[in-house]
């Protein structure tokens, strides 16, 4: 087991930053915080045939649509990698529990915002078993500061918390995408991806074999070719109708990678020289900055906007998702006879279940699209800051076992 890198650390501190100033600067001066989010720095004249909507680009879009995709490609590298490489965290019969509970999870939150929401939800605005999305994903980088101080710096129930909120980030942005595409779902456009990947692939990313040129094996560990693929890709995904986020995504099986996987986010990454990595060691420098303007664009809290909604998203984060966790993880396991994962017991399931309970990074690129606007958005808003209560709480359980 490898130690975990410490930049997800920078990471997290970024994310709280940028939203506890953003939590400031909307309760005291409101008005001047959503002119500056939403100022229109361009518009774009693209073709219907491009996008059937009008498009202005703004730091809250430009954020949330470009830059987080630097975010997710680094965090969608490390999934790519557990599933491919050898020794990769999703490889062999260890990766049963890990996927059932994830999968317990999705489901249980999901579950719950509708049943939650055909009992309480008062909006006028809301739409019927509309929303489920929402709640699904989780926080990666704050389920790594957290965890770190539940379970230590290098425990194997870490690594399990990371590749679950992981893989529940990337299902919970396509299931997004698939139930409410921005504008109307154009399933041609992902062509662009494909041919991208496939180009970037059979130009210079294959194999060159033991055979081939000192030129040709250089070749391969060139960026731009990659970094061209990336921009086709984005292009594509977004207009497509599915999160822009994810645009860079489908370019990762082009990339040359290592031979064998060190971990999720293992700080033994930092001295391989393979394009992937290269790649992700440039993006990681400005994935502090990008999540900061992410909290600030994104994650101002409306204190004042307390309502049915929030309780219903801490009501699936709380209840939903860690009882899905366990049954998944626990119950429905242990009837298919999977094992936990080495060092792993049924107690951290417990506490990773808790952990899980916190929604802040993707669910607040998921509210945009999966609720409707005003209201019940910054309701949404307030309850996936209360979410991160359930932080401290994990914290607090391995004391009291101790005792």
């Amino acid at each position: 087991m490898y130690r975990v890198s410490p930049f997800l650390r920078k990471f997290g501190w970024s994310l709280l930053a940028g939203a506890a100033l953003a939590t400031l600067w909307v309760n005291l001066f409101p008005a001047s915080y959503y002119d500056a989010i939403e100022f229109r720095l361009a518009d774009l004249p693209l073709p219907r045939w491009v996008s059937p909507i009008p498009i202005s680009l703004t730091p809250l879009d430009l954020t949330s649509d470009l830059l987080m995709s630097l975010f997710l490609f680094v965090v969608g590298k490390e999934l790519w990698e557990a599933l491919v490489l050898q020794r990769g965290a999703l490889r062999g019969p260890r990766t049963g529990v890990p996927l059932l509970a994830m999968l317990g999870g999705l489901i249980g939150a999901a579950l719950v915002w509708l049943v939650l929401t055909a009992l309480f939800q008062t909006a006028e605005e809301a739409q019927p078993f509309g929303g489920w999305p929402a709640p699904l994903g989780g926080d990666v980088v704050l389920a790594w500061l957290v965890g770190r101080m539940v379970f230590g710096a290098n425990h194997p129930a870490l690594h399990m918390l990371l590749t679950m909120t992981v893989g529940a980030d990337i299902i919970a942005l396509l299931l997004l995408g698939v139930a409410y595409p921005g504008g109307a779902l154009r399933l041609l456009w992902l062509a662009l991806p494909i041919l991208a990947c496939l180009a970037a692939w059979a130009l210079v990313g294959r194999n060159p074999g033991r055979h081939a040129s000192e030129r040709r094996v250089q070749r391969a560990m060139h960026l731009w070719p990659y970094a061209l693929a990336g921009v086709v890709s984005w292009i594509g995904v977004a207009a497509s109708g599915l999160p822009p986020a994810l645009g860079l995504l489908p370019i990762l099986p082009a990339i040359p990678h290592a031979d064998r996987a060190f971990g999720l986010f293992a700080q033994a990454e930092e001295y391989l020289t393979d394009p992937l990595n290269r790649l992700t060691h440039l993006m990681v420098r400005a994935v502090p900055v990008v999540l900061f303007l992410f909290g600030l664009t994104r994650g101002g809290v409306d204190l004042a906007a307390l309502s049915p909604t929030t309780g219903i998203l801490l009501g699936a984060l709380w209840i939903g998702k860690p009882l899905g966790i366990l049954l998944g993880g626990l119950v429905v396991a242990r009837l298919l006879h999977r094992r936990l994962p080495p060092g792993v017991r049924p107690r951290d399931v417990m506490a990773i279940a808790v952990i899980s309970g916190m929604g802040f990074t993707v669910p607040l690129l998921a509210l945009e699209r999966a609720l409707p606007g005003g209201a019940m958005q910054e309701a949404a808003r307030l309850g996936l800051a209360l979410s991160l209560l359930a932080g401290p709480l994990a914290m607090l359980l391995p004391r009291r076992r101790r005792r």
